[in-house]
């Protein structure tokens, strides 16, 4: 994500638990950031950590938090009550295809079960009703040959 992410925005710093061969090797929970200190926050988090993370990256992040994760990241009760209640995303947009996802590599042969979703909080904006958006298909049009090991 981060590779894809540099080749739109000026500047990106990038980490990751794993050496996935792009940015540091650390953990976001464990590395102490100031308040604002960047202007977004755009991570793929572990799903078992994903509140903490949408809660440290919503001090961390000026303008906004994106988060991809399972679509059934919203059916929890306790992150309605810890999350969810008092800071709402202000998008929810779903995958309307399947977006594979295979741990620390790309398999262009890779399929799933599983649905996917941005959640997208905007710090500048009050929100009581999230809007519900669809990705449209794209994978296809979006994937390059380039993007692939040989």
């Amino acid at each position: 994500m981060a590779k894809v992410l540099s080749e739109y925005f000026g500047e990106v710093h990038a980490s990751d638990v794993h050496p996935y061969g792009f940015g540091a090797v650390r953990d976001y929970l464990d590395v102490p950031y100031e308040a604002n200190a960047v202007d977004w926050v755009i991570t793929n988090p572990p799903f078992n950590l994903a509140e903490e993370f949408v809660q440290r990256s919503l001090i961390v992040a000026r303008r906004g938090v994106a988060i991809l994760a399972r679509t059934v990241f919203i059916e929890s009760v306790g992150r309605y009550r810890n999350l969810f209640l008092e800071t709402p995303p202000a998008i929810f947009a779903q995958f309307s295809e399947r977006v594979p996802m295979v741990k620390g590599r790309l398999d262009r042969k890779a399929s799933t079960a599983t649905g996917y979703a941005w959640l997208v909080w905007l710090r500048e904006e009050v929100v009581q009703h999230p809007r519900l958006v669809w990705v449209p298909p794209c994978r296809k049009g979006l994937e390059r040959t380039e993007d692939y090991p040989a």
